[in-house]
Parts: C-alpha cells; structure tokens; sequence
C-alpha cells in the first residue's frame, strides 16, 4: 500500500496511516530471552510508563494507543504467530517506535518476563471462553493469572477487561474485586466508540452485549496475601452458551485474530 493510505477493517478505520518505508519503526521481538524478566528501558531505548496488551490479536487497541499515547511503551502479547504477523506490520508500517510485539501466552510471560510492579497498565480484551466443558481449563483469566496482573502492576495500577460473554463476565466480576478496585464501564470507551478490538466490532454488528471493566490496583494487598488468596477462589469452570458462541466458531475457522488463547 502506498503511503499515506488508510487502512480499513469491517467498515472501520484501522488507527494510524501508512508512511513511507524511510520511517517505518521495527516492533517484532522475534526471539525472548531464556531468563527474564525484561527490562523494559532497554528495550526501548527510554524510560516510560509500559502498557501490557495480553492476547493482542491483530493489535487494533496497541495501534491506538501508542498512536493517541507516544509518552507511553507498548508491549503486546499473544499465543498465535499468524496474528502477530498481521500486528507487526501495522505498527511497522506507522512508524511506532513505542511498540514491540512478542509470541507467547499469557501465563508464561507473567511468571518469567515481567518484574514485579514494573507495569502501569493491563489490557485483557474478549479472553477465549472455551465453549467445550473439556476444554475450561484452558480459560487464561485464573485467580493465578490475575494475582500475577496484580504483582506486575505498579501500585495503583490499571487493569482494564472486556469480553462479550455473559458467562464469562459473570465470572469475571465475582473474583476481580478480590485484587482490584473494581468498576463497571457500561458504555463505549471514549477513545474507540465503534470498537477498541477487532472482535468488539464484530461482536456489536452481530448485535451482541459488550462487557467493560477497570479495575485499580488494591494497594493493600501484598504478594504473598494475592498468591494466597488466589487459592481460596473459583476457577472459570462456567458453562458458555448464547448467541456469541457461532461468532466464536466462525473465528476458529480462521477468520482473523485472536487472544491470549485464542480469537480475538
């Protein structure tokens, strides 16, 4: 594409135009160290607050907040190379020295690359529910997973969710206040009203309810009190049925991006 062009997807802008190929940025960490964790100035090259995008999909909400945000670093996750692919590009092409992508689950990025309270903001958006009972235990939001989002994040720090599964979000609003301050966002965000995520825009032209939440950081609770109390609560063992599930199958077959694990 030529510079200048503006990209679009399902009748809606992709954030950011093309620019001509002298000022494309390099985004793609091709290969993550065997030890952690990151350090995140080296990466880089400056000292800034980092936002963590887990299960980024074709990078729709990184794209628009590196663009909105160039004070911020971006760093973007998720467990499908083909997707990242797509991401890399993106941000190659708009010359956003303030991202990098990586390829790897949610779990294991956590536990081995991110050091405790280096964080400032958390996106989780449309995690795979995993309709087949068999396969609930592969759902990524875990009391285990969100005591690491707790201790990843610098105190005060911002966790942000969605998801337009009702079963899901049931869950997710149960065990949430446990390690955040926990507030329902009922309407569009601000900054993206016809979509944050290439799956929220899909989902509201199919007519289904989006989920939102924001939650800050419980200061006062310590890493040992997350780890423990992460034992004492649930785990998404729910059952997922509705509408939305025809829109998930239609994105396995191959129809686009995906989460920490799997389409976004």
């Amino acid at each position: 594409m030529s510079p200048g062009t503006i990209e679009y997807e399902h009748g809606v802008p992709i954030p950011g135009h093309i620019l001509p190929e002298s000022e494309w940025a390099r985004t793609a960490v091709k290969r993550l160290p065997e030890a952690g964790p990151l350090d995140w100035p080296a990466i880089f090259g400056r000292t800034a607050p980092v936002v963590l995008d887990v299960g980024c999909g074709n990078g729709r909400f990184t794209l628009m907040s590196a663009l909105a945000r160039p004070d911020f670093d971006h760093f973007a996750i998720d467990l499908l190379p083909v997707v990242i692919r797509y991401a890399t590009r993106r941000a190659n092409q708009r010359g956003l020295h303030n991202v990098r992508f990586a390829v790897k689950d949610a779990q294991t990025f956590l536990q081995r690359y991110v050091a405790p309270s280096s964080i400032n903001e958390f996106h989780l958006y449309h995690p795979q529910p995993y309709h087949d009972p068999r396969k609930a235990h592969l759902r990524v939001l875990t009391p285990q997973l969100l005591a690491g989002v707790h201790g990843a994040l610098r105190p005060g720090g911002l966790f942000v969710v969605q998801t337009d599964n009702p079963d899901y979000w049931a869950y997710m609003t149960r065990v949430l206040p446990s390690f955040f301050e926990f507030r329902v966002h009922r309407e569009p965000w601000p900054d993206a009203p016809e979509g944050r995520t290439r799956r929220e825009i899909l989902a509201r032209q199919q007519g289904l309810t989006i989920f939102r939440g924001t939650g800050i950081r419980r200061d006062d609770l310590g890493p040992d009190a997350a780890a423990a109390l992460a034992q004492t609560l649930p785990h998404p063992e729910f059952r997922s049925r509705g509408p939305w599930c025809e829109l998930d199958r239609w994105e396995l077959r191959g129809q686009g991006g995906s989460n920490a694990r799997g389409p976004k």
